[in-house]
């Protein structure tokens, strides 16, 4: 069985304080030390994971206790940190903030959770920006919180200079947590954010990879990297059990839309359709003309078309071919922006129109949050009644909304979607790593219709076809 060995969880006192910041920071400054670094990030998110792999050069993976529950949060964790010196996990909003889904528990899916979990100590990110002696009683107030918990070390962000960092260390020294540096306001390392949090990596990688040059030499420069690693590598060696694998459901060649329109991708989502004997080839809706050649499934992930709408609107080959293959009947998973890319238009630019008679449109309503649905119409999901775990984070909506989900309990109510023998689109972004066999249902069907093709593209067919 896998071991996980050195690793340290980086969380926020709150939402906001620069938590990323500060973890891709450590990440690129030990990568930077020869050290193999390996990240993960609590909760669902896409975008952190892209600067992380670009800090560290190796995918980030996903630590999530809605979607995949405690016994798997450590298998995946094993999984990410394999081959790697240090795993460094980076949390989500504050550090004691979960889905509250049980009465009176309100860090139940939490970072807190995540790191008693993985038995991992955690570094905690404070903005000391308009602070002094109070940080002390804020950081006791963490310390304690949980007796289950190890508070290992403190970095302070936004401190104003030399002398507010020394009085702030004073006042935290009689608490015995260790202070690994500070980090002050710095405009080249401001991240780029708009209506849905950081801007993808995959829209501007060159800029990402230099400021993340720049956030690793200011972390090397301001914390005790040294102190860091040692903490790290006191945490118990812990045995891990390995991640379910798909298994083989036949071959077929999957196009994977992608590209910096669609980058809302989970690396166990695409390992596992290759486990189940997908073969993935990527496509760019801003850029390739036809969806790939030879093809027999399509699976398109969420991101921002509503950045792009102008650029797909104008690929108009891409959008007829693509329109034209869904309605055909290709097996097709589309989540979030992939949904968005099926409707008839975005805002008034045109889409593929696969979907006839729906359209999208931007809201000033953010929808989020964690999803239960039950299918109301078979897929190659499932039959009706199968439920389905997932996620939605998005701005836009579609009119018609669709009937083919119907979501329940305390994360959202009602219905949504569209779904068919060989369709399934909607807003629930899925993490298949509880669930490898709806991989292999999706690899089946597409498959399925590659033998399909095949006997329709046979010489005895296209004779019986003439005769």
């Amino acid at each position: 069985m896998p071991m996980l060995g050195p690793r340290l969880v980086v969380a926020g006192a709150h939402s906001g304080v620069g938590k990323t910041t500060v973890a891709t920071g450590l990440m690129a400054a030990l990568a930077s030390r020869g050290l193999k670094v390996a990240a993960a990030k609590v909760g669902p998110d896409f975008i952190d994971p892209g600067y992380h792999k670009v800090a560290t050069a190796r995918a980030s993976h996903n630590l999530d206790l809605y979607l995949h529950g405690p016994k798997l949060v450590p298998a995946l964790a094993g999984k990410a940190a394999q081959g790697a010196d240090i795993l460094v996990v980076e949390g989500v909003m504050g550090l004691f903030d979960g889905t509250a889904a049980c009465p009176g528990d309100a860090a139940k899916g939490s970072t807190a959770e995540v790191a008693k979990l993985l038995q991992a100590p955690v570094v905690l990110v404070v903005d000391a920006g308009a602070m002094s002696g109070s940080v002390a009683a804020l950081v006791h107030g963490f310390a304690t919180f949980d007796p289950e918990l190890h508070l290992a070390g403190v970095v302070l962000n936004r401190v104003g200079s030399p002398g507010h960092a020394a009085l702030l260390e004073e006042a935290l020294a009689p608490l015995g947590v260790a202070v690994l540096g500070h980090l002050s306001a710095d405009d080249r390392m401001a991240w780029r954010e708009r209506h849905l949090g950081l801007v993808p990596v995959a829209e501007a990688p060159e800029r990402v990879r230099r400021s993340l040059e720049v956030l690793g030499e200011a972390v090397a420069s301001s914390l005790d990297l040294e102190a860091v690693w040692q903490l790290a590598a006191k945490a118990p060696c812990l045995q891990v059990d390995e991640p379910p694998r798909a298994r083989p459901a036949g071959r077929a060649r999957v196009a994977l839309c992608s590209g910096p329109a669609f980058s809302f991708l989970y690396p166990e989502n695409l390992a596992l359709l290759e486990e189940a004997g997908a073969e993935l080839v990527g496509f760019d809706p801003l850029q390739d003309e036809a969806v790939p050649e030879g093809c027999s499934g399509l699976y398109l992930g969420g991101g921002f078309p509503e950045v792009f709408a102008a650029e797909i609107g104008s690929n108009t080959n891409l959008l007829r071919d693509l329109g034209k293959k869904v309605r055909s009947g290709l097996p097709t998973w589309a989540e979030c922006g992939g949904l968005v890319l099926l409707c008839e238009s975005l805002d008034g630019a045109p889409m593929s129109g696969a979907l006839k008679g729906v359209h999208a449109r931007m809201t000033e309503k953010l929808t989020i949050g964690y999803r239960e649905a039950r299918l109301r119409r078979a897929s190659f999901f499932g039959p009706q009644g199968t439920v389905l775990i997932g996620h939605e984070f998005h701005r836009s909506e579609t009119a018609p909304a669709g009937e083919a989900l119907a979501f329940s309990g305390r994360f959202g109510a009602g219905q949504g979607g569209f779904a068919s023998e060989h369709l399934f689109a909607s807003y629930l972004h899925q993490h298949l790593a509880g669930t490898p066999q709806l991989a292999e249902r999706f690899v089946a069907s597409a498959s399925a219709k590659r033998r399909l093709s095949a006997i329709g593209d046979s010489p005895s067919s296209k004779s019986e076809q003439s005769s």
